[in-house]
This record gives C-alpha cells, structure tokens and sequence, in this order.
C-alpha cells in the first residue's frame, strides 16, 4: 500500500461525522471498581502531531509516523479530509518543529548529535518543503551550531527567512537572507555582520535586524539598538545580567516603524506580566497584561499588525486571555459547545474562517475538530486514544500542601476509582525539568494507567517548578537533591496525614528530572519507600551539567551551573548523585533508558548500571535502542508501562 493510500485508510477510519457538541464523562461509581485497562490502550497512539492549517485553510499539516515506522510530514485537504501530499524524512535527526511559510511551503528545523573523539555537539538544518514542486531542499549552510542556526525571522509569505550564521573565519554570527522559494536556498546575502560578543540578534515583523545583546564580561551585556536599517546600530543601555542566567527581559515583539514593542517582565512581586517597552529610553510602559492570582504569562501571540492576539498562562490548568473580541465570542461558543472540557483553538486560517480546535480534560484524551465558519459545523477529525472511555478514569484533584520550611506547594492528587480513599498505596510522581516545567490539570497517560492499577498518584510542583513567578522558581536554585526532594517527601507526609495513603506502601516513579528524583528519594530515604523507577533519569551530575555545558553558550552554562550551584556556589554534586551514593541504595530499582536519547545521555544509564553491579547491587534493567528521552512507538511505551506494572507488583501491590 503506498504512503497516501496509507494516510486515506487511517484517516477514513478516523474522521467522524459533523457534531455540535460532545456529552460530558459520565462519573463512575465510587463502589465499583473499573476493569483493568490493557497497556497498550494507554499507550495508543494516532500516528498525528502538531497539526497546523495553512494560512489561506484549504490544507493541514501534521508530523506522522506510519506503519514502517518512517515519520515524516503529511498534508490533507481540510474540507475533504482526503491526503494530498506527504514527504517521508530521510535521516535519523530530530526534527524540532515545522512551520508554514506561506500557504504553499513549509520550513522544518533539524538537529542531529554529532561524535568527535573528544566532544559532543548538536548539528543543526533547516529544510524547505514545496508542496507544488514536491521538492525537499537544504535552506542556509549544511550544518550549523548553537553560535550559529537561529531563526531571526520567517517571512510570513514564505519567501525568505534570516538566520544567524557563523561566517567563515568569524568568531561571532551575522544575520544571512536564505531565500526559501524556489530560489537557491544554500546561497545566502549578508544582512547584518558579526559583531564581537553579539550572539543573539532580534528583528521586528518586517524582518528588519533591530536589536542584538552583546556580551561583555562577567554578568554584564550591552543593549544595541536601531530604528530601521538605515542607521547604524548604538549601545543603548549597559546592563547587568541576573547571575542565575535569567534575561532581563523577554523580547516578545518590536513594533515596525517604531521604537516601542512588548516584553514579558517580572513584576514588583515576581510574576511575569505582558507589558510596553520602550527600547530607546529603556522604561517599561503599562502592564497590557497580568495572569490572575500568582502565575506567569507563559507567551503572547502577536498578530501581523504586531498587536498582541492572545496571552496564555496556567493556573492548575493552561488557559488562554484572547484580545480580540471575535476571538473572544469564538472561544465562549466553542467552550458551550463542548461543555466539560477545556477547548483549545491549537491553529487558525489567516481569516479566521476555518480553526483547529481540540477539547479533552484531565480524564479524557480528546480530539483534534475542524471548525468550518461558512458552514457552521465542528467536524472531528480524530481522537487521540480512542481504547479509552472517560466514564472509567478518574479527574485528579489540586491540592496544596505546606513544606516543612512553611512554603506552599500545589500539587494534584487522583484517587483509584471503586476504592475507599482511604490507605491507599501511593505513588510520588514528581515532572522532569526541573526548571521550566511544571505539572498542571491535563491527560496523564502514566497517572491514568497507575490509577487504574489501584495506585493514588500525587504529583508535587517542588519549588523551582515553573509557572508561579521568579520567587518561588528561585527557590530552587542550590536545592536540587535537598530541599527539592524535601518537598517531595513532604507530599508524601500529606497524603499519609490526611489519611489517603498508607505510610508503608509508597514507591516513587519519574522520568528524567524525576527519574533522579525517584533514585534519590529511595537513596536518601530507604525508610520512607518501598521502590523507585527511573525512566532516563540523571544519575550523575557533574557529568550531566558538562554534558548539557557542551551545548550552551558560556552564558547559558554559567546560568545552568548557578542554579544547580545555587548562591554561594558550593553545591556539592557528588552528595546528592545516585551514582556516587550507590553503597546507600538497599530499595528495589527499576532502571529504564533510550539509547538515543540527547537530553540526558544513554551514558547516564550505563554509570549507574556499572556502579550498581559494581557495589552488589541489583537493579532492574531496561533499555529501548530506538527511543529518545521518551517514546516514539506505541508498542515500547506499552512494554515500559507493562513492566513498571510487573515491578510495582512485585514490590509495591496495590491489593
């Protein structure tokens, strides 16, 4: 079967009638006790991602993998659902993210690991996909790093993009013109040359090269900035940078023809806000605006009159503050609509005639719509796991517990169904991260199989986690291993007081971030819990930060290595590596990691599976060769929850 008849077949299974709304879960009884869904259920994927219309609607884009395990990109005729083009990738790199340029075209970015004796280092490319010609084509200079490969400004028609790039025999990147549009995309024109120290270049919507941060030295950098591409560009401010590596301010837009944009910026209490700025006088203007309670403004869409169209931000779940009243009115109908669930509009036509929506909840899996304004209808074009039924999984619950310093800390707990909330066994699941991300209310493909296994799950936002402004992210800087995992421990003591999990029958599962955080916790405090399983998990930090160093600018590195460090710098790594305390482990540990995974290197796995037979120590080993830091085949997410479960039995049974 060809690759189209391929996408036909899957996509006739998979869209549905037209509906006007989706009933909400039916609640399951608390007395009766769901059936034990299978592995792969969970696991089950559509094969679909980052689905994107194109800007004029008549088309959608999506990542896809099929049945041989290719991925690579597809397009179908959004009215008639019918594929009309795909391109299978041929290589093995990652490929981060793709975007429409202009109706017709498509830029995706790559990034590949390359081996030397002695380093390590990410490749990157950036392709163009022509959907009349059928061509894929290099755009910029076969392969660039992280001085040189960002993207300063995609032309919105697809005509051209700009891209920093290290010229041979400079040391710092210009700003290179690589037409994408039919036109040689390898050969590039000069549109702003390097300048010593200047590693990151920014432009307005028109693709004009306004302002660069230059680094000076220690934690100083200055401001350089022009009106147009007229003039040449002047230090416009001399500023010192916050040790711990967080910019000043987040450029959000620079207004065209002006001298005026929009910044994310902390606040007098520490929360980021949407505000004005002038970058010529360097003052912060009026707040445009704020998230409700302590949270952070996460990004803001800017629309092609470089005014703001949406903020979002997350409370316990992502929500959306839309500007424009026509994109207000569409949210409230689609919100009705699907009454229950949270709605996202994820991709809009330039018109907004036709939109993607998806809707689902902390329960429910969801699905992708096509909204059609000429015809008034809300098509489904597919659900995401559709083994699954709302009506047997539970809705988790946000909790917040005080730590034992007195710090608050959200944290969201989901109780078994059919069972007496009352000493359950229980699972910590802390997220990965862990600065920068955070858990929220949304679908949990491992809270959702360990519920229904019979297990409470309580997931902690520990200080340092994203979301609830800078004072609380500070918090986390220095504690990693210390007061983190206090506040980990502390979740646990909760759930224990209140009388939902029995003090003796508490594992701990994560991935990265929190695959650490399981092996410490079960190193730290075998007295505490029965388990640990770690799914890529840092083992050894000192290797882990030069490992993560090799693939920062030195400003970047430093800012990583403070806030593992912490103030006064005296952050000792070995104290708190699993791999370095292994004569401390006596508790049962499920070990599990990708061999292709960048993140945190397959190497990770390796010391601490040495380390452990080294010492005596037993430990359950599982690898997957083909997988990353997380699982693009269904069937190794099935086996990776089918042996968690199999572990958690043997160490930890819910009944």
């Amino acid at each position: 079967m060809t690759l189209l008849r391929l996408l036909a077949a899957l996509l006739a299974l998979l869209v549905q009638p037209a509906l006007a709304q989706t009933a909400p879960p039916v609640a399951a009884s608390a007395q009766v006790r769901p059936a034990k869904i299978p592995a792969s259920a969970f696991a089950a994927r559509s094969g679909y991602e980052d689905l994107s219309l194109s800007p004029d609607g008549k088309l959608i884009m999506m990542k896809f993998v099929n049945a041989k395990g290719e991925s690579g990109i597809a397009f179908v005729d959004s009215a008639s659902k019918k594929p009309v083009k795909a391109f299978i990738l041929p290589r093995d790199d990652e490929m981060r993210w793709i975007s429409w340029a202009g109706s017709r075209r498509v830029l995706a970015y790559f990034t590949t690991k390359v081996h030397l004796p002695n380093a390590q280092f990410h490749a990157d490319q950036y392709f163009v996909f022509d959907l009349d010609s059928g061509q894929m084509s290099r755009v910029g200079p076969k392969s660039m790093g992280f001085y040189d490969g960002s993207l300063v400004h995609l032309d919105p028609e697809g005509r051209y993009v700009l891209l920093t790039v290290l010229r041979k025999g400079l040391t710092f990147p210009s700003v290179m013109r690589y037409p994408i549009d039919g036109a040689n995309g390898e050969t590039g024109e000069l549109v702003q040359d390097g300048r010593i120290g200047v590693f990151n270049w920014f432009a307005d919507s028109k693709g004009v090269v306004r302002m660069g941060l230059q680094s000076v030295e220690q934690d100083e950098f200055k401001v350089l900035y022009r009106p147009n591409d007229r003039e040449d560009f002047k230090i416009i401010a001399k500023v010192r940078e916050d040790i711990s590596g967080s910019d000043l301010f987040d450029v959000v837009g620079i207004i065209s023809g002006s001298d005026e944009g929009l910044i994310l910026k902390p606040d007098e209490s520490g929360k980021v806000v949407v505000r004005k700025y002038n970058y010529v006088t360097r003052t912060a203007g009026e707040s445009v605006f704020a998230a409700p309670g302590n949270v952070d403004v996460d990004r803001v869409l800017l629309g092609d009159d470089d005014q703001p169209i949406a903020a979002y931000y997350t409370d316990d779940r992502e929500r959306v503050h839309w500007f424009s009243p026509q994109m207000k009115s569409h949210q409230e109908r689609f919100r009705r609509a699907f009454k229950g669930k949270d709605v996202w509009i994820t991709s809009r036509s330039r018109d907004n005639s036709k939109m993607i929506l998806w809707a689902g909840s902390e329960n429910d899996p969801g699905g992708y719509y096509i909204y059609d304004g000429a015809k008034g209808s809300i098509d489904l074009f597919y659900g995401e796991k559709g083994l699954l039924d709302p009506a047997e999984l539970p809705l988790p619950q946000p909790i917040t517990y005080t730590a034992r310093d007195g710090t608050p800390i959200r944290a969201y707990l989901t109780l078994p169904l059919g069972r007496m909330p009352k000493g359950l066994p229980l699972i910590v699941l802390p997220h990965g991260g862990p600065y920068g991300v955070r858990d929220k209310l949304m679908f949990d493909t491992e809270v959702q199989f360990l519920a229904n296994r019979g297990y409470a799950v309580i997931q902690p936002n520990y200080r340092g986690s994203d979301g609830y402004g800078s004072r609380f992210s500070d918090l986390g800087e220095g504690q990693i291993g210390r007061k983190m995992q206090d506040d980990l421990d502390d979740a646990m003591d909760w759930a224990v007081a209140q009388g939902y999990a029995d003090p003796k029958r508490v594992c701990v599962v994560g991935s990265s971030y929190g695959g650490y955080a399981a092996l410490w916790a079960v190193t730290r405090n075998p007295e505490r819990y029965r388990c640990a399983a770690s799914f890529a998990g840092v083992t050894d930090w000192k290797q882990q930060l030069s490992y993560d160093t090799r693939f920062l600018s030195p400003k970047k590195g430093k800012g990583l290595k403070f806030r593992i460090s912490g103030e006064a710098g005296n952050f000792d790594m070995a104290a708190v590596s699993p791999v370095k305390q292994i004569a401390r482990l006596t508790r049962p540990v499920l070990l599990v990691h990708g061999e292709k995974d960048t993140n945190v290197p397959f190497t990770q796995f390796k010391l601490m599976r040495d380390a452990a037979a080294k010492a005596g120590k037993p430990i359950d080993l599982l690898t997957f060769p083909e997988e990353g830091h997380g699982f693009e085949k269904a069937e190794n997410q099935t086996k990776w929850l089918e042996t968690l479960e199999a572990f958690l039995a043997k160490h930890n049974p819910a009944d």
